[in-house]
């Protein structure tokens, strides 16, 4: 089914927004002119087409002609893909699938993997450098905590695990056990 028109227009407006923010994209955009990316959703049966170029992205409900490639996936799987650290591994695991050019999926998803935006500057626009500044480092600890708490969280886990339930082997018996067979 094809994406309305006024909701291509939204998502175009919104894209092209965030894409603003930061200027390098633009120009990495326009080496892409010209090329058309489909996206397939799975579930909502909606298919839009992107059509980068150096003012932005142009975003249809239709495409007349063949794109030169598409992503095929559930909503889910290319967000998935889009916050992936391995993009491969999302591909291998079949959340997503790309037809056609997967040179140009590839520099597309980079450029907008790759988008640099100073989100401290533009708060500091509507509350000054100070508070900007504050609420920046605050942020910044705050994502730093998660991570180190995550990282304490899955090490506790692996050691419950192996050590007191005894339900997870160690790498040494595996390697072990490897050794035998």
């Amino acid at each position: 089914m094809a994406l309305p028109s006024v909701v291509a227009a939204a998502i175009e407006q919104a894209l092209n927004g965030y894409l603003g923010l930061d200027p390098e994209s633009k120009a990495a955009l326009g080496a892409l002119h010209g090329k058309c990316i489909g996206i397939e959703l799975i579930g909502p049966d909606l298919t839009l087409y992107l059509v980068p170029g150096p003012a932005g992205i142009l975003v249809l409900g239709s495409f007349e002609g063949e794109p030169d490639c598409v992503l095929r996936g559930t909503p889910l799987g290319l967000a998935r893909l889009g916050l992936a650290s391995e993009k491969a591994d999302e591909m291998l695991n079949r959340r997503v699938e790309v037809r056609g050019d997967t040179a140009l999926a590839q520099r597309f998803g980079t450029i907008l993997g790759s988008l640099q935006v100073d989100w401290e500057e533009l708060l500091s626009k509507a509350t000054g450098d100070v508070l900007a500044h504050a609420v920046g480092r605050g942020v910044r600890d705050l994502l730093r905590w998660g991570r180190d708490a995550r990282a304490s969280l899955a090490l506790d886990c692996r050691e419950y695990l192996q050590e007191e339930t005894r339900v997870l082997p160690t790498r040494s018996e595996i390697e072990e056990f490897l050794g035998e067979v």
